[in-house]
């Protein structure tokens, strides 16, 4: 993956040398781009995810994106992982060539706000020309994919109209909704674990909201199925608009608009070799879609899933866990934080309280496994470290955070 922008060596320094200083100030950078960009071009917010702005959480994962390809500059291969990742974001929320220019003149306008004198013109142009040749980047990653989603059988580009065929609640806080093409023709295929974009307008709100939730279902039915947890107001964040729309509002013959399917964080089904899947809350979603696809398509192989959730009364998918559960290949363990008496009498409870590595180990025999796991970000943390402290090898070890990508690592 080459930069179609060629740099001098000077920019290249000059860049490299910036970084530290630019990460140091790096939230309060972005922050100050997003709120100027947003107050300059208003229409972006029919885009972008308001609550993850409030939450700075878009800003984090911006600065550290711009940071990596800067640290990386004259070797872009080297985060080409994280460049995917992003682009496939960016094609299923509809993100253009056009926008680039937008995203770098506020960009640049952030960095001599917050670095002040310190921002030199010799360093604003350089970062011009970095900013450039890692936009040329995406842009040519995005192009492809937006050809490949369009030229799939089935297959479209940006938005279609889709027809709510069945709404389906799956435990107190998640309900399932099953969409089916409006124009009566086919779908494409998804790999199991990737997500869809649904576009809402709704009454009262000024733009549109885009949200991206994961297909929960296996692939090749005839129609897509995401999970919505309800997202209540907590102490830190407000009641989530978007999940509280579709919960009370959006009814079976409603049409929503859906991107194509889109999202690197996907089974290998190339491979026989054992999978652990682990879930935390609503994370169940794409690892569901990913149990029942190996059900289907390779009955063979071995698959421990572990499911967390905070008691039954929260948990999706159970029933269709049980019945998977019945193929000796099949092992399935439930962690509840704070059990009732009922479910401790669930056939597959094995844990209260927190996920932990000894719990783990005494339930996966293999850590050459492929582990895939997903929910929210302490839970996620938690594996992640246990699996490292038990030596399981980065290459086997698979994650998706919902909404911007964060870091386990610390």
């Amino acid at each position: 993956m080459g930069t179609t922008t060629t740099l001098s060596q000077k920019t290249i320094e000059i860049v490299k040398a910036t970084v530290p200083v630019l990460e140091q100030h790096g939230e309060q950078i972005t922050k100050w781009f997003y709120q100027s960009m947003l107050s300059n071009h208003p229409e972006l917010l029919n885009i972008f995810n308001h609550a993850n702005q409030k939450q700075g959480r878009q800003q984090r994962a911006l600065a550290a994106a711009v940071y990596a390809a800067a640290k990386y500059i004259d070797q872009l291969e080297a985060i080409l992982p994280v460049v995917e990742q992003i682009a496939h974001k960016h094609r299923s929320l509809g993100i253009k060539p056009e926008h680039y220019p937008i995203v770098g003149k506020h960009l640049l306008l952030a960095i001599k706000a917050v670095l002040k004198e310190a921002a030199t013109d010799e360093i604003i142009n350089a970062w011009e020309e970095a900013y450039q040749a890692i936009a040329d980047v995406f842009i040519k990653v995005e192009a492809q994919l937006y050809e490949e989603a369009a030229s799939k059988r089935g297959g479209w580009k940006d938005f279609r109209r889709f027809i709510v065929q069945k709404k389906v609640k799956e435990s107190d806080v998640i309900t399932s909704f099953y969409f089916v093409p409006e124009d009566g023709g086919e779908i494409s295929e998804y790999l199991p674990g990737q997500y869809v974009s649904v576009k809402v307008s709704i009454p009262g709100e000024k733009y549109t909201h885009i949200r991206q939730y994961s297909l929960s279902d296996a692939p090749g039915k005839g129609y897509y199925r995401i999970s919505v947890k309800r997202e209540a107001a907590t102490a830190d964040k407000p009641a989530g608009i978007v999940s509280n729309y579709l919960h009370d509002h959006v009814q079976e013959g409603d049409v929503l608009e859906l991107s194509a399917p889109a999202g690197v964080f996907t089974l290998d089904m190339s491979k026989e070799t054992p999978v652990v899947l682990i879930s935390g809350g609503v994370g169940i979603t794409p690892l569901f879609s990913m149990a029942s696809t190996i059900a289907s398509r390779q009955p063979n192989r071995q698959v421990t899933f572990i499911h967390a959730a905070v008691n039954g009364n929260v948990h999706a998918f159970d029933q269709d866990l049980r019945r998977l559960a019945e193929h000796p290949s099949f092992s399935y363990h439930v962690c509840y934080q704070s059990p009732s008496e009922e479910d401790r009498k669930h056939p597959y409870f094995g844990k209260e309280g927190f996920i932990d590595l000894p719990w783990i180990q005494s339930v996966v025999s293999n850590k050459e496994a492929d582990f895939y796991f997903c929910g929210p970000i302490p839970f996620m943390k938690t594996v992640y470290h246990a699996l490292k402290e038990w030596g399981v090898s980065d290459e086997n070890i698979h994650y998706e955070f919902f909404g911007p990508a964060g870091d386990l690592t610390k």
